[in-house]
């Protein structure tokens, strides 16, 4: 019995050796082996900023980092999901992730919604692991081409999602071509040029594809279609592609488990049934699917490319069937008199009108004579004689008043020149339309801007707006102007002070100090503070200059930001009183509330106060979605762009705005409602009627309060903002028009929205939904107690 214990014992602690052994072989197994692998982590913690807490020190990677797949002591794949950057890491966020080249036996890297901004590196396709099978970098702020290298040597290479970032250029073809093994391509959210190249559709192994609102263009190839028996989804909605629907493309969607091929401008005949819901092709130019572009639309996409349209072309207006000859002649007859008769009072209507203004004009200019003739000559006038001649609607005089003349110091012109280097070509700034930009030093240190103005480059008296305007008073939001050099008669120079960050336009995106470090973007406090102050900026102009004042050329490049971002509008050269507010213009006042266009009558911009309403507006979306370049385009794509976005702004479903909002943006719940606040105010602003845009002294109430505008208060204090508001259209203001256009109205998604809301509404839900309620607009835009809005 004694030697069987003994043997019992025994076994009982080989056993209990062997127990503790194991979780050690286990972590051994885990443990990382590769002395490269841990210096190629080390470096991505350090040059993604990673926290110590996700990737802690003096830890083994492969069992307590966060993100890092290993495989018999190799890692094999690297996950940034969820990871963030600490605080010194998000000041100089860039796409620097060279410690890849170390990582010999990766086979996976995803960095889903982690912020990478800058350019795909070109080293990316030799420098990755023989075995590297898939990339997902989509969301992360990239930006600029795809390079051919980066992809070239990747043979093996599965799936590739790059949506939702800023990627451009044109796709590379044989890069592309290349990738026979891939089974998943997302290129979706991007802003590409050109077309999709033929190459995609004879990858054999690709299943899933999507390349919508990519802004590609291009037709489907008749010939190369090679996708196998399993592929699953193609996607090309939201994007330019043309053309007929070959034969084989229609094979291919009939079978596919989803397809989706709307907001195209396809033409001809579908010819695919709709496969239970899994196909969609809404708002193309097929002839027999329901739900299609109009056919003017279409027309205009066809003719404006040079391309051919199959589709029906507008018939021309039916001829009336041949009368006899006699009662023709008197059916005529009595049109002609008709005519003669209304258009003879029309006329009469119109001369009395004309000369009763002018009768009008001339009384008050002569009581204006007779005021200043009989005011004491030591009180200057407040608005000065150019403003005064440009507001009557005559051309303000060539000599300078006496009080425009002491507006700012007076320089002497060697000094400026001293300042700039002679104005010489290194000091130069931009070329602007209103004259040329020079950086320069004065002699006590201060940093100025010096504009000259030449008949080359602008009109000899283009400086005279800003002079009648900076007479009237130094706002902190219009440019910050020290003086000007008025002596050549040939060359006029104005100075201003520098402002240390720009424009808006570079600033939004601005590159690195460092070269390859990425595109660093603005956050959102300082979007909204940027939003703020330009609203400051033309409400002064709008409401508190007399007469009201109009910019006339409001985009991101004349947005000047200092070193702690404060607005200062420039650009004042096109600033002129708005029309109507003359007394000559009457006519011209009336016809302006019927029209719909922002164009003046010579084609140049509207001097009208909505006009400038319009254009903050496509400043507010540039401010949302992070697309440079809207502010300062009004061609066809900005327009059919301005639609389409638009859409997706709606005051039913802040959800919407995931598909429209700058990617680069990292931003909280509260700070997503201020965001989806501004894209309302500013789809009001770009009203299609101009009548119809909301003042900028409400626009500045609503972007000083956000949340008020997308949030329901039911206290006191917003009942008494309902209670003291006297503008009771509001509601229509902001959305009316946009349902009783022609040419713009909801979108299919919208009416299932409100469908929804209603739903909502009345289902007696105990979710809190307070969020998603439309609020009434003058409740958005209340106005002061004890004023009334007389302006209209």
């Amino acid at each position: 019995m004694t030697r069987a214990a003994r043997g019992l014992w025994a076994l009982l602690l080989v056993a209990l050796v062997a127990a503790a052994a194991a979780p050690r072989a286990v972590r051994a197994q885990g443990a990382l082996t590769s002395r490269s692998d841990l210096v190629g982590l080390y470096a991505l913690r350090g040059s993604l900023g990673l926290r110590a807490r996700d990737w802690p020190r003096r830890a083994d990677p492969c069992v307590a980092w966060v993100g890092v797949g290993c495989r018999a002591g190799r890692v094999v794949s690297l996950s940034l999901v969820g990871l963030r950057r600490t605080r010194l890491g998000r000041l100089a966020p860039r796409f620097d992730v060279d410690g890849l080249r170390n990582l010999t036996r990766l086979e996976t890297f995803d960095a889903a919604g982690f912020g990478l901004p800058g350019s795909i590196p070109a080293w990316l396709g030799d420098g990755l692991a023989p075995t590297f099978r898939s990339l997902d970098i989509s969301a992360c702020a990239v930006t600029g081409e795809i390079p051919a290298s980066a992809l070239s040597g990747l043979g093996n290479l599965t799936t590739l999602n790059l949506a939702g970032n800023r990627l451009s250029g044109q796709l590379p073809a044989d890069a592309l071509k290349g990738l026979t093994r891939l089974t998943t391509l997302n290129l979706s959210g991007n802003a590409f040029s050109g077309a999709l190249p033929d190459a995609v559709w004879a990858l054999p192994g690709l299943s899933v594809l999507d390349v919508s609102r990519a802004n590609l263009t291009g037709a489907l190839p008749a010939a190369g279609l090679a996708l196998s028996a399993s592929a699953q989804v193609v996607d090309l909605s939201g994007n330019f592609f043309y053309g007929g629907v070959p034969d084989p493309f229609r094979r291919l969607f009939g079978r596919l488990a989803q397809t989706n091929i709307s907001g195209n401008y396809f033409d001809g005949k579908l010819g695919v049934a709709d496969g239970g819901g899994n196909f969609s092709s809404e708002l193309n130019c097929f002839l027999d699917a329901p739900g299609q572009r109009t056919q003017a639309d279409c027309q205009q996409f066809y003719a404006m490319r040079g391309l051919p349209y199959n589709g029906p072309v507008t018939p021309p207006a039916p001829q009336p069937a041949p009368a006899p000859a006699r009662k023709k002649k008197h059916k005529n007859l009595k049109y002609i008199l008709i005519g003669a008769i209304v258009g003879g009072l029309l006329l009469v209507a119109v001369v009395a009108g004309i000369v009763f203004c002018f009768v009008c004009s001339g009384r008050r200019t002569r009581r204006n004579v007779q005021r200043e003739s009989e005011a004491p000559a030591s009180t200057p006038s407040r608005v000065p004689a150019t403003s005064a001649a440009a507001a009557a609607g005559g051309t303000p005089p060539s000599a300078l008043s006496a009080n425009t003349a002491k507006v700012g110091d007076s320089f002497a012109y060697d000094h400026l020149a001293n300042a700039t280097s002679g104005f010489g070509e290194e000091r130069l700034i931009k070329h602007g339309h209103s004259g040329d930009l020079y950086h320069g030093v004065l002699q006590d240190g201060t940093a100025v801007v010096v504009k000259k103005i030449t008949a080359r480059v602008a009109r000899k008296d283009a400086y005279l707006a800003e002079l009648d305007l900076f007479a009237k008073g130094l706002h902190e939001r219009l440019v910050p102007f020290l003086g000007h050099c008025l002596d050549d008669e040939e060359e006029k120079v104005l100075v201003y002070r520098f402002v240390r960050n720009g424009d808006l336009s570079s600033a939004l995106h601005r590159k690195s100090r460092e070269e390859d470090e990425g595109m660093q973007s603005l956050d959102w406090i300082k979007r909204l503070k940027i939003a703020t102050g330009v609203a400051e900026a033309l409400c002064y102009l709008h409401h508190e200059c007399t007469p009201p004042m109009v910019h006339r050329d409001v985009q991101a490049s004349s947005v000047l930001l200092d070193d702690k971002f404060d607005v200062r509008l420039g650009s004042l050269s096109e600033v002129c009183p708005q029309e109507g507010e003359g007394h000559q213009n009457v006519i011209t006042k009336l016809l302006r509330f019927s029209s719909t266009s922002d164009q003046g009558s010579s084609g140049s911009p509207s001097a009208t106060c909505p006009y400038d309403v319009y254009c903050f507006g496509k400043v507010l979306l540039e401010l949302v979605t992070g697309r440079l370049g809207i502010s300062a385009s009004n061609d066809a794509a900005t327009s059919e762009w301005l639609d389409t976005t638009l859409r997706y702004v709606n005051i039913y479903e802040k959800e919407l705005m995931s598909k429209i909002i700058d990617p680069t943006l990292i931003i909280d719940e509260d700070h997503l409602e201020e965001v989806w606040a501004m894209a309302i105010v500013a789809k009001s602003c770009l009203n299609p009627r101009s009548s119809k845009r909301p003042p900028m002294k409400y626009i500045l109430k609503a972007l000083e309060n956000p949340l008020k505008v997308v949030r329901e208060d039911n206290g006191s204090s917003s009942a008494r903002l309902r209670a003291t508001s006297s503008r009771g259209s509001w509601n229509a203001a902001l959305f009316g028009s946009w349902r009783q256009s022609s040419d713009i109205g909801p979108s299919r998604e919208d009416n299932i929205l409100k469908r929804s809301e209603t739903i909502k509404s009345s289902g007696g839900s105990n979710g809190d939904h307070s969020s998603s309620r439309r609020r009434q607009s003058k409740e958005i835009f209340p106005e002061p107690s004890g004023s009334r809005d007389t302006e209209d």
